[in-house]
């Protein structure tokens, strides 16, 4: 069993190459999560209606989900580190609109298109370049780790964060916050090298483009109407279905002519990689739907404000963080399909803790040991899922790959919010919050089962992913 041991690289050039990819994972995990908290304050300044600012999210949402698939393609025509730079620069530009926002349309604006599209843009290259860089499973592993660990807490410690920035300074700091976290990425990516070269040759599929965000965002708001309007629901999911038929149609066609599309249909004939798709679908589905829930339920049912409900959730925090940290040592001494299968198992059971535990005690940190074992779970299955689809491709695909796995993931997280608020909304007790979680429980038995038919033998060495000579 041969290592190839690139981290002979001194440890803090590596923490120097890591540092800008983890922050902006984290940064933009804090601001899917931490405007939940600022619904009503944001509503009130600007004299608009919480439903206002739910559709501004909603909005952010659609065009991150809208444009992943194409920034992970525009990463091979104008390079990994440009196209970092270039969302960094866009997303910050949107938090600063949005910090001095005089009205709805203003953040609108600034949060759901100019940060949606920051975000299309410099996600993919976070996950190319982990790759490319990090050439050896144990290296990855742990720079994988740091990455989905930042992620992890940025999407559970953004309420937290959210509301204490909120409730000491105003909602506009948070933006602010924001943007200066983007300043210090892009300082930090000054010496960041791209290991492969940009090729403006490269044809860009336009047709295919349009087609799959149509696709996307109609699948996305079909998602998300399913609260208001089960037929409205239905009609958007089959519209979307149709127009993503009709992308995958003229990507055959493409594909049949010579010429290169959007997303090549290699990319789904890799049955581990497919596999490795579901459990990060599901993974994201249970952390987003699980945050939703409890702290709907914290502060529906219990009347907890936002830094009650966001202390609470340290536990989940400080759960993600210890392993997906450990996720080096992990990997060393475990295949990746047992830690998939071990990270499901153990959020499924912090599920079921929750549920016991919140039902028989009013003592709110009765949710602790349930939203510990959830945050240990997810921190152990969410490096591995990404290892292993990343892992699968060489590195002329890594562009296709990341834009759909990140897509994927994007949609995980729109379907735990929806599934989750559609069973709330028929009523905010303490059954509707069992019963939310309990389907939570069962979704998560759909990705046991999508882990445990993962290939017991994993990919020990960088198969596809050769390292850069530089």
């Amino acid at each position: 069993m041969a290592e190839t041991r690139t981290p002979q690289r001194p440890s803090s050039a590596q923490r120097r190459v890591l540092a800008p990819l983890a922050l902006a994972q984290f940064i933009c995990s804090f601001a899917g999560s931490n405007m939940n908290v600022m619904i009503n304050d944001i509503s009130e300044d600007l004299d608009t209606t919480v439903q206002g600012v739910q559709i501004a999210i909603t909005i952010f949402l659609l065009v991150m989900a809208a444009l992943m698939i194409p920034g992970g393609k525009l990463t091979d025509l104008y390079g990994r580190k440009r196209c970092l730079l270039v969302g960094l620069v866009v997303y910050g530009i949107g938090a600063l609109l949005s910090a001095a926002a005089p009205g709805l349309g203003v953040l609108i604006l600034g949060n759901s298109i100019l940060e949606g599209i920051g975000t299309a843009l410099l996600i993919p290259p976070v996950y190319i370049l982990t790759t490319l860089i990090f050439t050896d499973l144990t290296s990855r592993a742990r720079a994988f780790g740091v990455i989905m660990a930042l992620g992890g807490i940025g999407a559970a410690a953004g309420p937290l964060i959210g509301g204490l920035i909120t409730s000491w300074l105003s909602w506009r700091a948070a933006f602010v916050f924001q943007a200066l976290v983007i300043l210090v990425i892009i300082v930090l990516s000054r010496n960041l090298e791209d290991p492969l070269p940009a090729d403006p040759t490269r044809p860009f599929d336009t047709t295919g483009a349009v087609l799959s965000a149509a696709g996307l965002i109609l699948v996305v708001m079909g998602i998300l109407a399913a609260d208001n309007n089960v037929w409205l629901m239905i009609g958007l999911l089959a519209a979307g279905a149709l127009v993503l038929l009709w992308f995958f149609r003229s990507v055959r066609a493409k594909e049949r002519a010579g010429k290169e599309p959007l997303l090549s249909t290699s990319l789904f004939r890799d049955r581990t990689s497919n596999l490795g798709l579901v459990t990060q679908n599901v993974q994201w589905l249970l952390l987003m739907g699980s945050s939703f829930t409890v702290a709907t339920y914290l502060q529906v049912v219990r009347g907890y404000d936002a830094i009650q409900t966001g202390v609470i959730f340290t536990a989940a925090t400080v759960g993600l963080l210890a392993s997906s940290l450990a996720a080096e040592r992990l990997a060393e001494r475990r295949p990746q399909r047992t830690l998939i299968v071990t990270g499901f198992l153990v959020t499924i059971a912090g599920i079921a803790v929750l549920i016991a535990l919140a039902g028989s005690s009013p003592n709110p940190w009765a949710l602790a040991p349930g939203l510990l074992l959830i945050g240990l779970g997810l921190g152990v299955m969410l490096t591995p899922s990404v290892n292993v689809v990343q892992s699968s491709f060489p590195e002329e695909q890594q562009g296709e790959i990341s834009g759909l796995s990140r897509s994927v993931s994007n949609l995980g997280s729109s379907l735990g919010t929806a599934v989750a608020g559609t069973i709330l909304v028929a009523g905010l007790t303490s059954g509707a919050y069992a019963a939310a979680m309990i389907a939570l429980a069962v979704i998560g038995l759909a990705g046991l089962t999508a882990a445990l038919l993962l290939p017991r033998k994993p990919r020990l060495e960088s198969d596809h992913v050769r390292p850069s000579r530089e």
